[in-house]
């Protein structure tokens, strides 16, 4: 189409700290963005790649170029989903949420309204968001949670996966007792682990656990579900919006995040299908931008929970516009996604 434009760039993010899960400490993060416009009017997106999902920086920008075209009318939201699931059916979810993202912005931003008024969306307040203890050494991990909890944090997120989890629970229970505590073990438990350390999660009045278990076991998770007191939260079984169904028989809740679904109308998709088999929802992200959180943040005040703090952990975040106090965050009300580079 004449007069359009679709180019992008990498940045190399940086967390504040070393951040942990079971499978891996990074403090490094290739974020891409992405830039349409057409008629004077911009939309950006961002591809936040997950190795866990198959994606790597590398495979970003060796795919960006073969998708890209299919971004050509930003109002043809489904043609561009079909266009894109028939190159590359199943695959490379973080660039289809950049181009995504980008064709969403584009629309509101030629509307003038954010993306949630775009799609009509509830403006309710979002529900505070957890913040992330990673994975590390115990007194760091206690410190961490110690400082969280006094700068206003009144959720805290932590990792697990380790021989000392109960440890780490008990721990971070001691530094901030007032907070609603939240675990993710990061597929990282066997069975017997976890049926172990859902005992200790109920006694430290841990409010849910996100993936006990290895992706592929849903029989494993349902057997945990139908005695676990702690919420089950479906995250890295999770890859598609047809994943949903068969998850409502083994876990009491889903963990959307736009890189991993291929952007914000494949988390709405999903979102609505939990709702239909009775799923609770939590709006969560990777390590992003501040673009990529407000992408999300625009979906989160129809959800349960939010775990958007992915731009809080950064010490570089490339765009500003968020407004944080402690982990509640402010719906962007601008137009589109409601951020601007730094």
């Amino acid at each position: 189409m004449a007069g359009v434009s679709v180019r992008w760039e990498t940045l190399e993010l940086h967390t504040a700290r070393p951040f942990g899960i079971a499978r891996w400490t990074h403090t490094s993060y290739p974020r891409t963005f992405v830039t349409f416009e057409q008629e004077g009017v911009t939309g950006r997106g961002e591809a936040a790649p997950n190795a866990f999902y198959g994606e790597t920086a590398g495979t970003v920008a060796a795919v960006l170029p073969l998708l890209a075209p299919a971004l050509t009318d930003p109002w043809d939201w489904d043609g561009l989903h079909a266009r894109m699931a028939a190159l590359m059916p199943f695959h490379h979810p973080s660039v289809k949420c950049a181009l995504e993202m980008a064709a969403v912005e584009w629309a509101a931003c030629s509307a003038g309204v954010p993306v949630g008024r775009l799609l009509g969306l509830s403006p309710a307040p979002l529900p505070e968001s957890s913040f992330t203890v990673g994975l590390g050494e115990l007194e760091d991990m206690r410190r961490e949670a110690r400082e969280a909890a006094a700068r206003g944090h009144g959720v805290l997120k932590v990792k697990l996966g380790t021989a000392q989890d109960e440890r780490i629970v008990e721990a971070l229970r001691e530094e901030a007792p007032a907070a609603a505590l939240r675990v993710d073990a990061n597929a990282a438990w066997t069975r017997p682990q976890a049926r172990r350390m859902l005992g200790v999660l109920d006694a430290a009045r841990v409010e849910l656990v996100e993936q006990p278990l290895a992706a592929g076991d849903l029989e494993g998770h349902a057997g945990l579900r139908a005695f676990s007191r702690v919420p089950l939260v479906a995250d890295e079984s999770l890859h598609h919006v047809s994943d949903v169904r068969a998850l409502a028989g083994a876990f009491d809740g889903v963990n959307l995040k736009l890189a991993k679904l291929g952007g914000p109308l494949q988390a709405l998709a999903a979102l609505r299908l939990a709702r239909a088999h009775g799923l609770q929802v939590m709006m969560g992200c990777m390590i992003e931008s501040s673009l990529g959180i407000a992408a999300a943040a625009q979906l989160a005040g129809a959800c349960d929970w939010a775990d958007l703090d992915g731009a809080l952990l950064l010490g570089d975040d490339p765009f500003t516009g968020l407004e944080w106090t402690a982990g509640q965050l402010e719906r962007p009300t601008g137009p589109g996604w409601g951020v601007q580079r730094a």
